[in-house]
Parts: structure tokens; C-alpha cells; sequence
């Protein structure tokens, strides 16, 4: 464990020196609620920074308990004896620019197998069965050398090489949900290291959310694992624990959750075979088939050495002379923390959307600001967003098709994180990342309609979209007060002038027109679809009752209909009560 803990900090130091665009160090604070785990809790931070040497980010440093409440405001107050912040190193954005980065970074050109999987290890010869998941066609792939690096699957490819290989990956996995940043500081972690079931729980800023889960537990990967509502509610429970009372922490505001897969492995050639290990494990079988299994993303270099060195001393390959300690990823070259301001500077584009290239594409967000289109405003001159409140913004589709990016799911969860963000955001910007990567890509109307599909499956099942939506259904209960539920039906009757009992796009158009605001039509749809439960097109009364019962409950936030109807109503309110002789004359 200690010599794992060292190569883990030594490879941590290797990436933020390697990926600095991409990796940064992170405080990370351990609130304290009882004096005795004050030393304890010390003194575990202390060795850390020990074992870490010269390669210590910072030293950690206690916190008085009103120091930690002005760094952290939205802690629990009471029996908060003070906290502790230790540092450690963060991936904040785009991890598969770490995986363009370390590609480019080996070879002069990269070539891109986008979508293709291995269907068979290849017997009698060196070299794998693969089939293009794009094309359906199935071809083999020789080489001097086959090295097995497909984390949770690993057992798969084994057995493909040998049927009777023991298991040695044990997957586990864990649920991690975003929600709105105002949940934490923007630049302070929180870590629990003993919630009520043993696990650790994580709350840290990203990406200007806040994104909160537990360690990992065992699972399946027969198929993907889906984050479950108990797994949603007990970490939205753990949260709870720590945050203030004066901070409602409602399940409306998980914007996006999924469960992410983890290898853990047990050491063939070890005595002990049952214990999983969170190190790399690097093995050959007997037909040569070289596999690495376990490890994490902090020690991919060291993983992927002491896969190299395997394979160069089992096929007897030629080994050139390539130091990997130091070296810089694709875009660190000539990146800086000021770059973003040439970016706004040379092109016109928005600090925020700048910032974000920068910090994404380092050196090479000059790329894609070149192919960003003109606005047509007096700012930003060019870097249309796909989604307002995100800096994403077209181009990067466009770039993203250079880099051999084929499918929308791609798109919206690798190139971008716009689904792992907020899954609305991302299901509306779905039409436009399609038309933009159809448009490349020569898609026909019929393509275009099945990567969309394709897309809001992803979305709906493995990005917690379907969680989200179970929790206002047609068969929602309606728990409100009868004082609440005839405020909510006068409410709703200003807008159903005729007592239809439901309203539609032309009720909801006529109450805007009253207060001279203006709405385009697709908008409405939008909102009112959010709305319409049983999707007849019309929102009946009992469907926006359902809403407010959901929302009193905490269980749905940011509904644009109910935001809407108030501000309408308040707005009508204040109109009647003003009068003609107070309101500047009249007739």
C-alpha cells in the first residue's frame, strides 16, 4: 500500500507537470465534528504529506471552525469543531483530451480507429478479430505484439484467449450526481472518509457545478450499471448531513448522474488471490496476449510503461530511446493561465468561452477558434454556444469531426461534457450538434434521425435523464395543503380564461401579450411539453397541480412553466393594484 501511495503522488506530480491545461491541484477540506478525530484525521493528512516529499502539492494546514465556515459558508454550523484541508490533484475537464494528448504526444501522426471492437483473439498467429461497430465489417489486425488494456472488460478478452483463465477483475462501481455550483465554493473540496455505510463520499466544484459521489462498491458490467433513485437519495441524504440547515439540498436539483466503473484486480501470480488491489497488474498468458488491468487515471504512465517493458522482453522487440518523465501532453506546449486573453483579444470570443478552450485544447484552442463562426453581434465577434448557460460553443463539433468523432453520444459526453453537466442542456442541444456533425459528415436525413435516437437513449437511461423525469409523472401524487391548492388554481385559472380546465400555447401567449413580453412558439412548446404528462398538448389543471406538489417537495427545480405563471400572475397583481390617479394620470 505504501509503495503504491508513493507512485500514485510521483505520477500525480508527473501530470500536473505534463498536462498543465488540463490538471490542477485542489484544496480539499475534512470537516471535524468531534475533538478526538481532530489528531487522528491530522495526523493520516501529515503522513500523506510525507510519503508525497518534494512532490507535496502543499502542506496541509487546521482550520478554526469560523475560518472553515467563511471558506466553505454552506457547512453544517453546529458541533463543527473546526476542519482540515489537505491537497490533492484534480481533472476538472475533458478527459478525452488526456487520451488525445498522451496519442499525439507518442506519435508524429495520429491515426484514427474510431468504433471498432474486438470480436476474437486470433490463434496459431499474433493479432486480434475486430469489427467496425460503424460498418458492421469484420477484419484482422496482426502485430508483433496484442496488449489487452480494456479495463472492467478485461476478463472478456482473456477469455477469448483462453477460455479456462481464472477471473481477476472484480468491477466495481460508483454513483456520482451534479448539481447547481452554488452548492459549494468554487474553489474547495469536501471529502467524508466515513459515511453511514462505510464508503467515502466526495463534494467538489467542477466545471462551475458541483459534482458529489461515493467510492466504489462491486458490480456487473454485463451491462452498463445505471444510477438507481437509492443511490441518488442516499447521497443527496449524505449531503444533507454536512450542509447547513439554511441550504435546502432538493432532488430537483440533480441536473445529471451516472455510475462509473472502476477495475479492480486481484495478482495472478500473488498468494493471496482474493484480495482486490487498487494498483496496476500487469500479466502474460501463454499465447503472449498482454494484459494491464487496474490502476487509475493519476498513474497511466507508469501503468503504461510497465506494459511496454512486458512486451518488449516477452516478443523480444526493439525498444527505442523515449523518456515519458517530463514530457509534456498535445497542447502544454505554449499554453500559459493568461492565454485565454489572446483568444479574446485575436478573435473576439467570450472570456468565459476563451477560459474554457484554453483550459480544454491548451495551444491548440487557437484551432478551433479559427474555425468559429461569426455571431453577427457587437459581441462576441465569433463562437456561437450550443447551449446559453454552457461555454461549449459550435466549433468544437466541427473540431471534433476532425479528431475522427462519428457519433452524437461522442459528442455530447467525450468531445464536450455537456451530458454529464446537465442532462437538459445537453438533450437540447442534441438538433443542433446532429445537424452540425451531418452536415460534415455527408449524414442523410435518415442517419441523422437514428443518431438522434441514439443520443437521447444514451441521455435518458445512462445520464440519469429517466431518474430525473420519474419524478413528475402522470401517476405523481398531489400532497399540497388545500389553502396551497386553491392558490395554485387561481393561479392557473388567469391563464384558462374560458375554464377549459387545461390551457395551451394560445392561453399562455395571450397572458404574455398582457404584460408586453415576448415568446417565440417553439419556446412555449418547449415549456408546456415539460409539463404535459400524458402529451396530449394542453397542461390540465391536475397536471399543473402535480408540478407545484413536486416542487413544494423538492423533487422538481427550475420548471420554466411554474417560473412563468408566477411571474405573470405577480406581474397582473401589481398592474391592478396600482391606481389611475397614482399611476401618472389617465383616462
Amino acid at each position: 500500500q505504501y509503495r503504491m501511495v508513493k507512485e500514485a503522488l510521483e505520477e500525480r506530480a508527473h501530470l500536473l507537470q505534463s498536462a498543465p491545461h488540463l490538471s490542477a491541484p485542489l484544496p480539499i477540506m475534512l470537516p471535524i465534528y468531534k475533538w478526538w478525530q481532530l489528531p487522528y484525521y491530522w495526523v493520516g493528512i501529515k503522513l500523506y504529506d510525507l510519503v508525497a516529499g518534494s512532490q507535496c502539492l502543499k502542506s496541509s494546514y487546521v482550520l478554526t471552525k469560523s475560518r472553515a465556515l467563511e471558506l466553505f459558508p454552506m457547512l453544517r454550523k453546529d458541533r463543527l469543531v473546526g476542519a482540515i484541508v489537505y491537497y490533492d490533484g484534480a481533472l476538472p475537464l475533458c478527459l478525452f483530451r488526456m487520451c488525445v494528448g498522451c496519442a499525439a504526444g507518442m506519435c508524429s501522426q495520429v491515426c484514427g480507429v474510431y468504433g471498432v471492437r474486438c470480436r476474437d483473439v486470433l490463434t496459431g498467429v499474433c493479432g486480434v478479430r475486430c469489427r467496425d461497430v460503424l460498418t458492421g465489417k469484420e477484419f484482422d489486425v496482426r502485430a508483433k505484439c496484442v496488449i489487452n488494456a480494456t479495463g472492467p472488460f478485461t476478463d472478456s478478452v482473456r477469455k477469448m484467449d483462453d477460455q479456462e483463465v481464472p477471473n481477476i477483475c472484480q468491477p466495481s462501481a460508483g454513483v456520482h450526481i451534479v448539481m447547481p455550483g452554488y452548492y459549494s465554493p468554487d474553489n474547495m473540496g469536501l471529502l467524508d472518509p466515513a459515511t453511514s455505510d462505510g464508503r467515502v463520499i466526495f463534494f467538489l466544484p467542477w466545471e462551475k457545478m458541483t459534482i458529489a459521489g461515493t467510492t466504489d462498491s462491486p458490480t456487473d458490467v454485463t451491462s452498463h450499471p445505471i444510477p438507481m433513485e437509492e443511490d441518488i437519495n442516499f447521497i443527496l441524504s449524505e449531503v444533507r448531513n454536512y450542509l447547513g440547515a439554511d441550504v435546502e439540498v432538493r432532488r430537483g436539483d440533480v441536473l445529471a448522474a451516472w455510475s462509473g466503473i472502476r477495475p479492480l484486480v486481484t495478482n495472478p501470480d500473488s498468494k493471496d488471490t482474493q484480495s482486490l488491489s487498487r494498483n496496476h497488474v500487469v500479466t502474460i498468458s501463454d499465447s503472449g496476449l498482454i494484459t494491464i488491468a487496474g490502476g487509475k487515471w493519476t498513474t497511466y504512465r507508469a501503468m503504461a510503461r510497465d506494459t511496454i517493458d512486458a512486451a518488449i522482453q516477452e516478443h523480444n522487440l526493439k525498444a527505442g530511446s523515449c523518456k515519458t518523465m517530463g514530457l509534456q501532453l498535445e497542447g502544454a506546449q505554449d499554453w500559459s493561465p493568461t492565454l485565454y486573453i489572446r483568444l479574446v483579444q485575436d478573435y473576439g470570443l467570450e472570456s468565459e468561452v476563451a477560459q474554457h478552450l484554453a483550459s480544454t485544447y491548451g495551444d491548440k484552442a487557437f484551432e478551433v477558434a479559427k474555425i468559429a463562426q461569426v455571431t453577427g453581434k457587437r459581441w462576441p465577434i465569433v463562437g456561437k454556444r450550443l447551449v446559453s448557460e454552457f461555454p461549449y460553443i459550435e466549433a468544437e463539433v466541427v473540431y471534433g469531426v476532425k479528431e475522427y468523432a462519428r457519433t452524437a453520444v461522442d459528442m455530447i459526453s467525450r468531445r464536450t461534457r455537456l451530458a454529464f453537466l446537465n442532462v437538459q442542456a445537453a438533450d437540447e442541444a442534441l438538433p443542433r450538434i446532429v445537424d452540425i456533425m451531418g452536415r460534415e459528415l455527408n449524414w442523410c436525413e435518415q442517419k441523422k434521425k437514428e443518431q438522434l435516437e441514439a443520443a437521447k437513449t444514451f441521455l435518458y437511461y445512462e445520464m440519469g435523464y429517466k431518474v430525473k423525469t420519474d419524478q413528475l409523472t402522470d401517476r405523481s401524487e398531489i400532497s399540497l395543503v388545500p389553502s396551497d391548492i386553491e392558490r395554485y388554481k387561481k393561479r392557473f385559472r388567469m391563464f384558462d380564461k374560458d375554464k377549459k380546465g387545461f390551457i395551451t400555447i394560445l392561453d399562455v401567449q395571450r397572458v404574455l401579450e398582457s404584460i408586453s413580453v415576448q415568446m417565440d412558439e417553439n419556446t412555449l412548446h418547449e415549456i408546456l411539453n415539460e409539463v404535459d404528462l400524458n402529451k396530449n398538448g394542453q397542461v390540465e389543471l391536475n397536471e399543473f397541480l402535480q408540478l407545484m406538489s413536486a416542487i413544494q417537495k423538492g423533487r422538481v427545480s427550475g420548471s420554466r412553466l411554474a417560473v412563468l405563471m408566477k411571474s405573470a400572475e405577480e406581474n397582473l397583481r401589481r398592474r391592478e393594484a396600482i391606481p389611475v390617479d397614482r399611476s401618472g394620470g389617465g383616462l
